[in-house]
Order: structure tokens, then C-alpha cells, then sequence
């Protein structure tokens, strides 16, 4: 049931972030967001924070760009946590609209995709949402949604969210930053080490299941 979830949830995101983005083609210039960032001074966190939020709520706005961006401006540890916030933070945004506004509302803005990803056990739905955000093709934004129309309670989504977005903040943050500092070689060797704790967790449930498939 988890592996059909996960399948399920990463479809949606694909065909929904597709989907969107080619139709409403939003540019978004990562020299403007960091001249942005940094003309706002000692406000800036908050707006790195209120723009990855805005991103995420606001679908077509891409998140990259931003985060890219932050850490340009502020580093690679401090952009990482601004970038992380901010996405916790629309991600939660995003999952309460859908909650709220239920069903019906949310169908007329997501399409036939809504339909994806509602069923599931409480974990089932948590490490989808946990492994969706692991994957770089799957909508982020979408994810969000989609997930407030599940019966994932708020407090597991939003560990989901947090412990699935930290790979991809500070991999996104860190490349911002060494576009500034030019040491490329040490962006490689993190990103590689990122990519291998990434994939731990996949590799368990992979050789999980095939244990009690054997078993059985």
C-alpha cells in the first residue's frame, strides 16, 4: 500500500507541476531575487521566507530560483534554514487551504490530479509525502495540496515536509553560494554525499519488502 502511495503521489506531482508550468510559464530571474534580497537588508530572511512560501501557494512560481538566491545572499547554512522555513511554512499553507476549502474547490483549481493520493494509513501517507519530497520531478507545491484532501493528520505532514525538504534546502542553498565563492569541487563532493543519504532510505524499503515478500 505505502509503495502504491508513494507511485501515486509522484505521478500526480509530475503531471500537475508539467502541467502548470508549461502552461502559465512564470520566469523568475535568480540575479533579480537575489538583488531583491539583498536591497531588503536586515528584512531579508523574512522575505526569502515569505517568497519560498508565496512559491509554494502560488503553484506556478518556481521555488528554485529563490532558494538558489538565499543562499547567494546569506551562506550555505543560513539560506538552507531561510529556505527551509519558508517551504515548511507555504507547505502548511498550501495542505490547510486544501483542508479548508475541501474537495470540490480545490478539483476546479487541480483538475482530474486531485484525485491522486487520497487513500492510505496514516503512515503510508506520511512517508509518501516524506519520499515525494526526496524527489526533485514531483511538484512540491501540488504535493501540498493534494495532501490536505488525504486524511494525513497536520503534524505528520508537517515532520514529513520538514525531514524531506532539509536534502534539497541545503543542496539548492549551498550551489547558490558556491556560484558566489567559485569552489565548484566542494559543491560536487556534498552533492554527491546528499545524494547517497537521499537514496538510505529507499534502499531500506526496498530490501524490506523483498525480505517479507521472501518470507511470505
Amino acid at each position: 500500500m505505502a509503495i502504491a502511495t508513494v507511485l501515486s503521489l509522484a505521478v500526480f506531482g509530475l503531471f500537475s507541476g508539467t502541467v502548470s508550468l508549461s502552461n502559465l510559464g512564470v520566469a523568475f530571474s535568480q540575479a533579480e531575487v537575489q538583488r531583491h534580497i539583498e536591497n531588503a537588508g536586515a528584512v531579508g530572511p523574512l522575505a526569502v521566507i515569505a517568497l519560498m512560501a508565496l512559491a509554494i501557494v502560488a503553484s506556478p512560481i518556481p521555488s528554485a530560483p529563490i532558494a538558489l538566491a538565499a543562499g547567494a545572499a546569506f551562506g550555505h547554512y543560513l539560506g538552507a534554514a531561510y529556505v527551509a522555513i519558508g517551504s515548511e511554512l507555504g507547505a502548511t499553507i498550501a495542505f490547510v487551504i486544501a483542508r479548508k476549502l475541501g474537495r470540490s474547490t480545490v478539483r476546479r483549481f487541480l483538475g482530474k490530479y486531485s484525485e491522486f493520493g487520497l487513500l492510505g494509513s496514516q503512515k503510508a501517507l506520511m512517508l509518501s509525502v516524506f519520499a515525494s519530497r526526496l524527489l526533485p520531478f514531483v511538484s512540491f507545491d501540488a504535493i501540498s495540496y493534494v495532501a490536505g484532501l488525504s486524511q494525513l493528520h497536520l503534524w505528520r505532514f508537517m515532520l514529513a515536509t520538514f525531514a524531506g525538504i532539509l536534502p534539497a534546502s541545503f543542496v539548492l542553498a549551498h550551489f547558490g553560494a558556491v556560484a558566489m565563492s567559485g569552489d565548484w569541487g566542494t559543491a560536487e563532493w556534498i552533492t554527491i554525499g546528499l545524494g547517497v543519504v537521499t537514496a538510505l532510505p529507499f534502499v531500506f524499503l526496498t530490501l524490506k519488502n523483498r525480505k517479507q515478500i521472501d518470507d511470505e
